[in-house]
């Protein structure tokens, strides 16, 4: 990263224009400058604009001190040596070059930079400037804002954006909530969420839709769930009940003790994710209806609710342990059965090594992972030489990378075990 900080100031230095010399789109590339030019000052110092350039003398080295009078006015620096000299290690260059950047708004970003300045007089004078920009014209601004946020100074220009943000015109908001950064969306969709930009149902497909942002879909359903008016559920609980993310689902399905339809949640009891099951079963019971029989009922036919083991053990008693482990063995060709049976054997604390070690040989390597799981507690009590003859390279992966796993926890029980006491 450093070689390319250094270039892209090198290449500003050189007086390349700013857009052939870097992204002026990214914030990272802007932040990146401001370290490449204090590189620069290291390995070609000669390249960075001197005292004599800022005005014409030497700089007072007193901050308090006048600037010194130029004729800029008839001639103003070109754009990539002021970005050179808003980056300058020197203090004074930087804060002599910042009168320059309400002519030059491509550099606004270097100002944002600058409000978040280790010297007092450069940051004042940068988030004075800064204040002047119109609200409307902040929120390209908005990626690099927040990333300077993480900096001990670097508060006040996020905290302008986000007052511009709540009090400027919805469209602004709206327009950013499709931003390619991350932290953008998440700050964008806060703002929407907070002055109630976007509809119930809006925000419910949003959390729905396939995103790896469990944040924002958090944040979505939430929303969504909370701005129902008049019982008017349908089309919230419609996208939730039915999105990929486990949270997302699992909000849906709260909302229904909520909505008056508890009943529904018997549909998730055998979800393929603990929170939704968890969940499920916490709606059945405010609606007076016990989900243990509802497992029990669904184990019986497993290839239909393959989760519906995993269920079990998690609200059963030992009394449900035997028909977990008939189902460990379960003939059905669908993996996902011996996979929750063995979860739910763990979660009713019902394993027995003895029994479970055969299922390491699963043609499964999702078995072959719960296995491992359930077993790493008694590896000590797994013999050795039997591990060790499935690390062979003629093994399939899963079960070679389960026996070294279990090999290992093997060997650290055993050690701890022959260590003194004290």
């Amino acid at each position: 990263m450093m070689s390319s900080d250094y270039e892209s100031a090198e290449r500003l230095a050189r007086g390349i224009p700013l857009r052939e010399a870097l992204d002026t789109s990214s914030a990272e590339a802007w932040t990146a400058l401001d370290l490449g030019v204090r590189i620069l000052s290291y390995e070609a110092p000669g390249l960075l604009p001197s005292h004599d350039w800022a005005g014409g003398r030497r700089l007072s080295w007193s901050w308090d001190a006048p600037l010194p009078s130029v004729n800029w006015s008839r001639t103003p620096p070109d754009e990539p040596l002021l970005a050179v000299a808003l980056c300058h290690p020197d203090g004074r260059i930087r804060k002599a070059a910042l009168e320059w950047v309400p002519r030059s708004p491509a550099l606004r970003p270097l100002l944002v930079v600058r409000c978040a300045d280790w010297a007092g007089p450069v940051r004042d004078r940068a988030r004075a400037l800064f204040s002047e920009i119109p609200g409307r014209e902040l929120p390209p601004l908005t990626a690099l804002a927040l990333r300077l946020s993480r900096r001990e100074q670097g508060d006040f220009a996020r905290e302008r954006l986000d007052r511009a943000l709540r009090e400027g015109p919805a469209e602004d908001v709206v327009a950013l909530l499709t931003s390619e950064d991350r932290a953008t969306r998440r700050f964008v969709y806060r703002i929407a969420v907070d002055r109630g930009l976007l509809a119930p149902a809006t925000l419910a497909r949003t959390a729905a839709a396939a995103s790896d942002d469990v944040r924002i879909q958090t944040l979505c359903a939430e929303a969504a769930i909370a701005g129902v008016r008049d019982g008017a559920y349908d089309e919230v609980l419609g996208s939730l009940l039915s999105a990929r993310s486990s949270q997302v689902r699992a909000a849906g399905v709260t909302a229904l003790r909520r909505a008056g339809r508890q009943g529904e949640a018997a549909a998730f009891l055998a979800d393929r994710s603990g929170v939704v099951r968890a969940c499920a079963r916490y709606v059945l019971r405010q609606g007076g209806i016990d989900p243990l029989p509802l497992y029990r009922s669904m184990c019986a036919d497993p290839a239909a609710c393959p989760a519906a083991p995993a269920g079990l053990g998690e609200c059963g008693t030992r009394e449900d342990a035997p028909a977990l482990w008939s189902l460990v063995t379960h003939p059905v060709p669908v993996p996902a059965v011996r996979v929750h049976a063995v979860t739910g054997l763990r979660a009713l604390d019902a394993v027995r090594h003895e029994q479970l070690l055969p299922l390491l040989d699963d043609p499964s390597p999702a078995v072959v992972r719960a296995v491992t799981q359930a077993l790493l507690p008694d590896a000590d009590r797994i013999p050795h030489e039997w591990l060790l003859v499935r690390t062979g390279a003629n093994r399939p992966r899963a079960l070679r990378v389960a026996a070294e796993r279990l090999l290992r926890a093997h060997v650290r029980a055993t050690v701890r075990q022959r260590r003194p006491a004290g």
